[in-house]
Protein backbone atom coordinates (compact mmCIF):
# COMPACT_ATOMS: atom_id res chain seq x y z
CA UNK A 1 0.00 0.00 0.00
CA UNK A 2 1.10 3.56 -0.65
CA UNK A 3 2.21 5.75 2.25
CA UNK A 4 1.74 9.04 0.38
CA UNK A 5 -1.28 10.38 -1.52
CA UNK A 6 -3.11 9.59 -3.60
CA UNK A 7 -3.68 6.33 -1.74
CA UNK A 8 -4.59 2.93 -3.18
CA UNK A 9 -8.03 3.41 -1.62
CA UNK A 10 -9.06 7.05 -1.75
CA UNK A 11 -12.12 9.21 -2.26
CA UNK A 12 -13.01 12.44 -4.00
CA UNK A 13 -14.10 14.55 -1.04
CA UNK A 14 -17.77 15.36 -0.51
CA UNK A 15 -19.91 13.16 1.72
CA UNK A 16 -23.63 13.02 2.46
CA UNK A 17 -24.65 15.64 5.01
CA UNK A 18 -26.19 14.00 8.09
CA UNK A 19 -29.85 14.92 8.77
CA UNK A 20 -28.95 16.77 11.99
CA UNK A 21 -26.59 19.03 10.05
CA UNK A 22 -29.17 19.70 7.36
CA UNK A 23 -31.63 20.75 10.07
CA UNK A 24 -28.98 22.92 11.70
CA UNK A 25 -28.33 24.72 8.41
CA UNK A 26 -32.02 25.61 8.23
CA UNK A 27 -32.36 26.89 11.78
CA UNK A 28 -28.98 28.02 13.10
CA UNK A 29 -26.50 30.76 12.27
CA UNK A 30 -23.14 32.03 13.51
CA UNK A 31 -21.37 30.19 16.32
CA UNK A 32 -24.27 27.80 16.88
CA UNK A 33 -24.12 26.59 13.28
CA UNK A 34 -20.34 26.35 13.43
CA UNK A 35 -20.58 24.12 16.51
CA UNK A 36 -23.06 21.84 14.74
CA UNK A 37 -20.73 21.64 11.75
CA UNK A 38 -17.75 20.91 14.01
CA UNK A 39 -19.53 17.99 15.62
CA UNK A 40 -20.57 16.59 12.24
CA UNK A 41 -17.00 16.88 10.91
CA UNK A 42 -15.56 15.08 13.96
CA UNK A 43 -17.97 12.21 13.39
CA UNK A 44 -17.37 11.93 9.65
CA UNK A 45 -13.59 11.90 10.17
CA UNK A 46 -14.10 9.03 12.60
CA UNK A 47 -16.23 7.16 10.04
CA UNK A 48 -13.59 7.59 7.32
CA UNK A 49 -10.92 6.19 9.64
CA UNK A 50 -13.25 3.37 10.67
CA UNK A 51 -13.61 2.07 7.09
CA UNK A 52 -9.83 2.14 6.66
CA UNK A 53 -9.21 5.20 4.49
CA UNK A 54 -5.77 6.83 4.70
CA UNK A 55 -7.09 10.29 3.84
CA UNK A 56 -9.94 12.25 5.38
CA UNK A 57 -11.90 15.31 4.28
CA UNK A 58 -14.48 17.31 6.19
CA UNK A 59 -17.05 16.02 3.70
CA UNK A 60 -17.41 19.61 2.44
CA UNK A 61 -19.99 19.89 5.21
CA UNK A 62 -19.61 23.67 5.53
CA UNK A 63 -20.41 24.31 1.85
CA UNK A 64 -23.60 24.52 -0.17
CA UNK A 65 -21.74 23.45 -3.34
CA UNK A 66 -18.33 22.07 -4.15
CA UNK A 67 -17.20 25.12 -6.15
CA UNK A 68 -19.34 28.24 -5.86
CA UNK A 69 -18.65 28.73 -2.12
CA UNK A 70 -14.97 29.06 -3.00
CA UNK A 71 -15.30 31.10 -6.17
CA UNK A 72 -17.51 33.77 -4.60
CA UNK A 73 -14.81 34.35 -1.95
CA UNK A 74 -12.14 35.30 -4.46
CA UNK A 75 -11.55 39.03 -4.40
CA UNK A 76 -13.00 40.76 -7.46
CA UNK A 77 -15.69 38.12 -8.07
CA UNK A 78 -19.27 38.55 -6.93
CA UNK A 79 -22.73 37.13 -7.45
CA UNK A 80 -24.98 38.68 -10.06
CA UNK A 81 -28.12 39.77 -8.23
CA UNK A 82 -30.45 39.37 -11.20
CA UNK A 83 -29.05 36.41 -13.12
CA UNK A 84 -28.45 32.69 -12.59
CA UNK A 85 -26.32 30.07 -14.27
CA UNK A 86 -28.36 27.14 -15.57
CA UNK A 87 -26.67 23.76 -15.75
CA UNK A 88 -28.86 20.95 -17.09
CA UNK A 89 -28.32 17.49 -15.58
CA UNK A 90 -29.64 14.18 -16.84
CA UNK A 91 -30.75 10.94 -15.23
CA UNK A 92 -32.82 7.91 -16.16
CA UNK A 93 -36.05 9.69 -15.22
CA UNK A 94 -35.39 12.91 -17.14
CA UNK A 95 -33.62 16.24 -16.69
CA UNK A 96 -33.13 18.54 -13.69
CA UNK A 97 -31.43 21.92 -13.37
CA UNK A 98 -28.82 23.41 -11.06
CA UNK A 99 -29.18 27.20 -10.99
CA UNK A 100 -26.62 29.00 -8.81
CA UNK A 101 -26.30 32.77 -8.97
CA UNK A 102 -24.24 33.90 -11.93
CA UNK A 103 -20.78 35.26 -11.20
CA UNK A 104 -19.35 38.61 -12.25
CA UNK A 105 -15.70 39.63 -12.39
CA UNK A 106 -16.19 43.25 -11.34
CA UNK A 107 -12.71 44.06 -10.01
CA UNK A 108 -9.23 42.67 -10.51
CA UNK A 109 -9.06 39.13 -9.11
CA UNK A 110 -7.03 38.68 -5.93
CA UNK A 111 -6.87 36.54 -2.81
CA UNK A 112 -7.94 38.63 0.16
CA UNK A 113 -7.37 35.79 2.63
CA UNK A 114 -6.77 32.03 2.35
CA UNK A 115 -10.12 30.47 1.51
CA UNK A 116 -11.35 27.60 3.72
CA UNK A 117 -8.41 28.22 6.07
CA UNK A 118 -10.48 27.78 9.24
CA UNK A 119 -12.18 24.74 7.74
CA UNK A 120 -8.86 23.11 6.95
CA UNK A 121 -7.24 23.87 10.30
CA UNK A 122 -10.21 22.33 12.10
CA UNK A 123 -9.93 19.21 9.94
CA UNK A 124 -6.16 19.12 10.46
CA UNK A 125 -6.49 19.42 14.23
CA UNK A 126 -9.29 16.86 14.37
CA UNK A 127 -7.19 14.31 12.50
CA UNK A 128 -4.11 15.13 14.60
CA UNK A 129 -5.96 14.72 17.89
CA UNK A 130 -7.07 11.27 16.82
CA UNK A 131 -3.40 10.35 16.18
CA UNK A 132 -4.46 8.00 13.42
CA UNK A 133 -1.87 8.68 10.73
CA UNK A 134 -4.65 9.75 8.36
CA UNK A 135 -3.79 12.62 6.00
CA UNK A 136 -6.22 15.58 5.96
CA UNK A 137 -7.23 16.47 2.42
CA UNK A 138 -8.60 19.80 1.18
CA UNK A 139 -10.62 20.06 -2.02
CA UNK A 140 -11.12 23.30 -3.97
CA UNK A 141 -12.38 24.06 -7.49
CA UNK A 142 -9.68 24.58 -10.08
CA UNK A 143 -9.15 28.01 -11.68
CA UNK A 144 -10.76 26.67 -14.86
CA UNK A 145 -14.13 26.65 -13.13
CA UNK A 146 -14.11 30.45 -12.73
CA UNK A 147 -14.00 30.81 -16.51
CA UNK A 148 -16.06 27.77 -17.51
CA UNK A 149 -19.02 28.76 -15.36
CA UNK A 150 -19.13 32.37 -16.51
CA UNK A 151 -17.34 32.65 -19.83
CA UNK A 152 -16.29 35.90 -21.48
CA UNK A 153 -19.60 37.59 -20.63
CA UNK A 154 -18.83 37.33 -16.89
CA UNK A 155 -15.66 39.43 -17.20
CA UNK A 156 -16.11 43.21 -17.10
CA UNK A 157 -14.13 44.53 -20.11
CA UNK A 158 -13.50 47.77 -18.22
CA UNK A 159 -11.62 45.75 -15.58
CA UNK A 160 -9.87 43.41 -18.01
CA UNK A 161 -9.63 44.97 -21.48
CA UNK A 162 -6.87 42.39 -22.10
CA UNK A 163 -8.04 38.87 -21.22
CA UNK A 164 -4.44 37.81 -20.62
CA UNK A 165 -4.44 40.01 -17.53
CA UNK A 166 -7.52 38.16 -16.27
CA UNK A 167 -5.73 34.84 -16.64
CA UNK A 168 -2.57 36.14 -14.95
CA UNK A 169 -4.47 37.51 -11.96
CA UNK A 170 -6.58 34.35 -11.63
CA UNK A 171 -3.57 32.04 -11.58
CA UNK A 172 -1.70 34.37 -9.22
CA UNK A 173 -4.62 34.34 -6.76
CA UNK A 174 -4.67 30.54 -6.88
CA UNK A 175 -0.89 30.34 -6.46
CA UNK A 176 -1.21 32.44 -3.32
CA UNK A 177 -4.04 30.19 -2.07
CA UNK A 178 -1.83 27.13 -2.58
CA UNK A 179 1.07 28.78 -0.79
CA UNK A 180 -0.95 29.97 2.19
CA UNK A 181 -2.92 26.76 2.65
CA UNK A 182 0.40 24.90 2.51
CA UNK A 183 1.72 27.13 5.28
CA UNK A 184 -1.17 25.86 7.43
CA UNK A 185 0.10 22.30 7.03
CA UNK A 186 -1.89 21.09 4.04
CA UNK A 187 0.04 18.32 2.29
CA UNK A 188 -2.83 16.93 0.19
CA UNK A 189 -4.73 19.39 -2.01
CA UNK A 190 -7.15 18.55 -4.80
CA UNK A 191 -8.29 20.77 -7.66
CA UNK A 192 -11.79 19.68 -8.70
CA UNK A 193 -12.36 20.39 -12.38
CA UNK A 194 -15.42 19.33 -14.35
CA UNK A 195 -14.46 21.53 -17.30
CA UNK A 196 -11.63 19.29 -18.51
CA UNK A 197 -14.05 16.35 -18.56
CA UNK A 198 -16.97 18.32 -20.05
CA UNK A 199 -14.78 19.39 -22.98
CA UNK A 200 -14.73 15.79 -24.19
CA UNK A 201 -18.45 16.15 -24.99
CA UNK A 202 -19.10 17.68 -28.45
CA UNK A 203 -22.33 19.23 -27.14
CA UNK A 204 -20.42 21.05 -24.41
CA UNK A 205 -17.84 22.31 -26.90
CA UNK A 206 -20.65 23.60 -29.10
CA UNK A 207 -22.04 25.57 -26.13
CA UNK A 208 -18.64 27.17 -25.51
CA UNK A 209 -18.26 28.05 -29.19
CA UNK A 210 -21.68 29.71 -29.19
CA UNK A 211 -20.61 32.08 -26.41
CA UNK A 212 -17.39 33.05 -28.16
CA UNK A 213 -14.79 30.68 -26.71
CA UNK A 214 -12.25 28.68 -28.72
CA UNK A 215 -13.72 25.38 -27.60
CA UNK A 216 -11.32 23.23 -29.62
CA UNK A 217 -8.34 24.62 -27.69
CA UNK A 218 -9.91 25.63 -24.37
CA UNK A 219 -8.38 22.67 -22.56
CA UNK A 220 -4.90 23.91 -23.49
CA UNK A 221 -5.63 27.27 -21.90
CA UNK A 222 -6.97 25.62 -18.76
CA UNK A 223 -3.92 23.35 -18.46
CA UNK A 224 -1.64 26.37 -18.86
CA UNK A 225 -3.40 28.35 -16.13
CA UNK A 226 -3.56 25.44 -13.67
CA UNK A 227 0.16 24.90 -14.18
CA UNK A 228 0.80 28.58 -13.47
CA UNK A 229 -1.17 28.24 -10.23
CA UNK A 230 0.97 25.26 -9.22
CA UNK A 231 4.36 26.55 -10.34
CA UNK A 232 5.49 27.39 -6.81
CA UNK A 233 3.61 24.78 -4.82
CA UNK A 234 5.16 24.04 -1.40
CA UNK A 235 7.65 21.20 -1.11
CA UNK A 236 5.99 18.08 0.23
CA UNK A 237 2.49 18.97 -1.01
CA UNK A 238 0.71 16.45 -3.23
CA UNK A 239 -1.77 18.00 -5.65
CA UNK A 240 -4.30 15.94 -7.57
CA UNK A 241 -7.17 16.87 -9.84
CA UNK A 242 -10.60 15.29 -10.07
CA UNK A 243 -12.40 15.36 -13.41
CA UNK A 244 -15.97 14.13 -13.74
CA UNK A 245 -18.89 14.98 -16.00
CA UNK A 246 -21.21 16.50 -13.44
CA UNK A 247 -22.75 15.26 -10.21
CA UNK A 248 -25.97 16.72 -8.85
CA UNK A 249 -28.65 14.70 -7.08
CA UNK A 250 -27.45 11.48 -8.78
CA UNK A 251 -27.53 13.13 -12.22
CA UNK A 252 -24.85 14.01 -14.79
CA UNK A 253 -24.25 16.81 -17.30
CA UNK A 254 -21.82 15.55 -19.97
CA UNK A 255 -20.78 12.37 -21.76
CA UNK A 256 -17.74 11.02 -23.56
CA UNK A 257 -14.40 9.44 -22.79
CA UNK A 258 -11.25 11.43 -22.00
CA UNK A 259 -9.96 11.03 -25.57
CA UNK A 260 -10.27 14.67 -26.69
CA UNK A 261 -8.13 16.09 -23.88
CA UNK A 262 -6.04 13.04 -22.94
CA UNK A 263 -2.71 13.64 -24.68
CA UNK A 264 -2.32 17.24 -23.46
CA UNK A 265 -3.98 16.62 -20.12
CA UNK A 266 -1.92 13.65 -18.99
CA UNK A 267 1.27 14.79 -20.67
CA UNK A 268 1.29 18.45 -19.64
CA UNK A 269 -0.80 19.04 -16.49
CA UNK A 270 1.65 19.29 -13.60
CA UNK A 271 -0.33 17.47 -10.92
CA UNK A 272 0.69 14.32 -9.08
CA UNK A 273 -2.44 12.32 -9.75
CA UNK A 274 -5.69 12.22 -11.69
CA UNK A 275 -9.04 11.19 -10.17
CA UNK A 276 -11.05 9.96 -13.17
CA UNK A 277 -14.67 8.94 -13.65
CA UNK A 278 -15.13 5.43 -15.03
CA UNK A 279 -18.33 4.14 -13.46
CA UNK A 280 -20.42 3.56 -16.60
CA UNK A 281 -20.37 3.42 -20.40
CA UNK A 282 -20.91 7.19 -20.55
CA UNK A 283 -17.35 7.60 -19.25
CA UNK A 284 -15.67 5.86 -22.19
CA UNK A 285 -12.86 3.32 -22.12
CA UNK A 286 -9.41 3.17 -20.56
CA UNK A 287 -7.50 3.71 -23.82
CA UNK A 288 -6.70 7.39 -23.05
CA UNK A 289 -4.63 6.21 -20.07
CA UNK A 290 -1.87 5.29 -22.51
CA UNK A 291 -0.85 8.96 -22.39
CA UNK A 292 -0.21 8.93 -18.62
CA UNK A 293 3.56 9.32 -18.13
CA UNK A 294 5.60 7.32 -15.60
CA UNK A 295 5.45 8.73 -12.11
CA UNK A 296 1.89 10.06 -12.34
CA UNK A 297 -0.91 8.31 -10.46
CA UNK A 298 -4.34 7.45 -11.85
CA UNK A 299 -7.21 7.01 -9.41
CA UNK A 300 -9.89 4.96 -11.14
CA UNK A 301 -13.39 6.07 -10.17
CA UNK A 302 -14.99 2.68 -10.70
CA UNK A 303 -17.48 2.82 -7.82
CA UNK A 304 -20.50 4.99 -8.53
CA UNK A 305 -21.85 7.52 -6.03
CA UNK A 306 -25.09 7.91 -7.95
CA UNK A 307 -26.89 4.88 -6.51
CA UNK A 308 -26.64 2.68 -3.44
CA UNK A 309 -26.26 -0.72 -5.07
CA UNK A 310 -22.87 -2.16 -4.09
CA UNK A 311 -20.45 -3.10 -6.84
CA UNK A 312 -18.87 -6.56 -7.09
CA UNK A 313 -15.23 -6.94 -6.03
CA UNK A 314 -14.63 -9.29 -8.92
CA UNK A 315 -15.97 -6.71 -11.38
CA UNK A 316 -13.77 -4.00 -9.88
CA UNK A 317 -10.71 -6.23 -10.10
CA UNK A 318 -11.44 -7.10 -13.73
CA UNK A 319 -11.75 -3.42 -14.61
CA UNK A 320 -8.49 -2.62 -12.83
CA UNK A 321 -6.86 -5.34 -14.91
CA UNK A 322 -8.33 -3.77 -18.07
CA UNK A 323 -6.94 -0.36 -17.13
CA UNK A 324 -3.54 -1.91 -16.41
CA UNK A 325 -3.23 -2.73 -20.12
CA UNK A 326 -2.74 1.00 -20.73
CA UNK A 327 -0.98 2.25 -17.57
CA UNK A 328 1.20 0.34 -15.12
CA UNK A 329 -0.70 -1.30 -12.25
CA UNK A 330 1.64 0.38 -9.78
CA UNK A 331 0.35 3.78 -10.99
CA UNK A 332 -3.29 2.88 -10.32
CA UNK A 333 -5.47 3.58 -7.26
CA UNK A 334 -9.20 3.10 -6.65
CA UNK A 335 -11.96 5.50 -5.60
CA UNK A 336 -15.59 6.46 -6.20
CA UNK A 337 -16.18 8.29 -9.48
CA UNK A 338 -17.21 11.49 -7.73
CA UNK A 339 -18.24 12.86 -4.38
CA UNK A 340 -21.38 11.62 -2.69
CA UNK A 341 -22.74 15.13 -2.14
CA UNK A 342 -21.29 17.70 -4.53
CA UNK A 343 -24.05 20.01 -3.35
CA UNK A 344 -25.83 20.10 -0.04
CA UNK A 345 -28.74 18.06 -1.46
CA UNK A 346 -26.61 14.95 -1.93
CA UNK A 347 -27.04 11.90 -4.13
CA UNK A 348 -29.78 9.31 -3.87
CA UNK A 349 -28.32 6.77 -1.47
CA UNK A 350 -28.05 6.38 2.29
CA UNK A 351 -25.13 7.11 4.58
CA UNK A 352 -24.78 3.37 5.29
CA UNK A 353 -24.61 2.66 1.55
CA UNK A 354 -22.02 5.43 1.17
CA UNK A 355 -19.72 3.99 3.82
CA UNK A 356 -20.26 0.46 2.51
CA UNK A 357 -18.91 1.66 -0.83
CA UNK A 358 -15.90 3.27 0.81
CA UNK A 359 -15.22 0.08 2.76
CA UNK A 360 -15.53 -1.93 -0.47
CA UNK A 361 -12.88 0.32 -2.06
CA UNK A 362 -10.51 -0.21 0.87
CA UNK A 363 -10.99 -4.00 0.87
CA UNK A 364 -10.62 -4.28 -2.91
CA UNK A 365 -7.44 -2.18 -2.86
CA UNK A 366 -5.97 -4.36 -0.13
CA UNK A 367 -6.65 -7.50 -2.18
CA UNK A 368 -5.21 -6.01 -5.38
CA UNK A 369 -2.12 -4.25 -4.02
CA UNK A 370 -1.59 -5.96 -0.67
Amino acid sequence: MRTSPPFRADHVGSLLRPPALLRARETLTGDALREAEDEAVREVVRRQEEVGLQSATDGEFRRASWHMDFIYRLGGIGQATDEHITVRFHNEQGDIEFTPAALRVHERIRLNEPIFADDFTFLRDTVTRRNSGVVPKLTIPSPSMVHYRGGPAAIDPAVYPDVEEFWRDLSAAYAEQVRRIGALGCTYLQFDDTSLAYLNDPAQRAELSSRGDDAEHMHLRYIKQINAALAAKPAGMTITTHMCRGNFRSSWAASGGYDFVAEALFGELKVDGFFLEFDDERSGGFEPLRFVPPGKMVVLGLVTTKRGELESKDTLKRRIDEAAKFVDLDQICLSPQCGFSSTVEGNQLTADEQFAKLRLIVETAQEVWG
